[in-house]
């Protein structure tokens, strides 16, 4: 898909509840705001259809499993200040329309217009982007509630949960070349809880993907990579090589895969594993992670199976060059679902 810069095509009155925005000729009525962060605003918008319209279960670009029954939807708005922030918005917009997996959250409408310029004279914008909506929240969310109910999630509801972003990843890193993420944590996973059935997980914000793969082969190179990832991906999730990069190094997808350790290790203890460090005295997020001190707290009763803490080390690997591959988690984290699923 392509950006749309047609004011024409992305009218809209105010992105304020109960105000209507139009993503191309599609309208919505914003509801409420579900969060924000940064320049962006999430909001539940519900979809406003004449009688005579097909509204967005008529456009032949979108899957119709992601059209809603009630016509809700989430709307990300991005208030856009710069031509560097301008070209991060399109660069997300192109890179998620590439994917296309259950258990990675579509893209399902776009818009980019214009809306004033500065005194300097530099065009300001906002960015209109619609996804399927997932009130049950994120897996932050819910493991924010259970830490304040403490409950622990039982072991195969973990893997089973894992295993569905781990799916999800395989896509991201089997192109060619491959994506990363670069930003896996439980705030980016989204959750829905039906009953009787395990969890649907599904891995979203797509603003730090980028292919994965880079030469580093200077300081300079080095230096560049540490700056771009203090930036883009979160410091407890962040793989060693992102804090410190050789200055000559050959960067892959597995810098996905310590994040997706740190992320496992987060579904079971609601926390990720050095974040203890910040609450120590002389402590070290930094150390902590180059140096893959994992702590073990205390955890349900029974406790996670010792198999689940040996796995999350595998992923842990401080060298990034042994540490496993997606194929690799795959295999053994359905060896674990069938040992432990009977």
């Amino acid at each position: 898909m392509g950006c749309s810069f047609s004011g024409l095509n992305a009218l809209y009155d105010s992105a304020n509840a109960g105000g209507d925005v139009w993503i191309n000729e599609n309208r919505f009525r914003i509801v409420r705001q579900l969060g924000e962060g940064g320049f962006a605003f999430v909001f539940l918008v519900k979809e406003v259809v004449a009688d005579d319209a097909a509204g967005l279960a008529g456009k032949k670009s979108i899957n119709p499993s992601h059209i809603s029954d009630h016509g809700t939807y989430a709307m990300k708005k991005v208030i856009i200040q710069t031509e560097e922030q301008l070209e991060l918005v399109k660069q997300e917009i192109h890179i998620s329309s590439l994917f296309n997996h259950p258990n990675l959250l579509p893209l399902l409408d776009h818009a980019i217009i214009p809306i004033k310029r500065t005194q300097g004279g530099s065009q300001k914008h906002e960015a209109y982007l619609l996804f399927p909506v997932h009130l049950d929240g994120t897996l932050l969310d819910i493991a924010t509630a259970m830490q304040s109910k403490k409950e622990f999630f039982t072991t195969i509801t973990v893997l089973q949960i894992f295993r569905q972003l781990c799916a999800g990843l395989k896509h991201m890193h089997s192109f060619d070349p491959p994506y990363a993420h670069n930003d896996v944590k439980p705030g980016n996973v989204l959750i829905t809880q039906m009953k009787g059935q395990p969890p649907v997980s599904i891995l979203m914000d797509f603003g730090s993907t980028c292919p994965a793969r880079k030469e580093i082969r200077s300081r300079s190179e080095a230096l560049q990579l540490q700056e771009w990832a203090s930036e883009h991906c979160s410091a407890p999730y962040r793989a060693p090589e992102l804090w410190e990069c050789p200055s000559h190094a050959d960067i892959d997808e597995r810098t996905d895969i310590w994040s997706l350790g740190c992320l496992l290790y987060e579904i079971m203890y609601r926390a990720s594993p050095f974040e203890y460090a910040i609450n120590e005295s002389g402590g070290s997020l930094q150390l902590a992670i180059m140096n893959a001190q994992i702590k073990w707290p205390s955890g349900p009763d029974p406790p996670y199976p010792e198999a689940l803490h040996q796995f999350i080390q595998w992923m842990l690997q401080p060298q990034h060059a042994v540490r496993p591959g997606i194929d690799d988690i795959i295999f053994h984290v359905d060896k674990l679902i069938s040992k432990y699923s009977s």
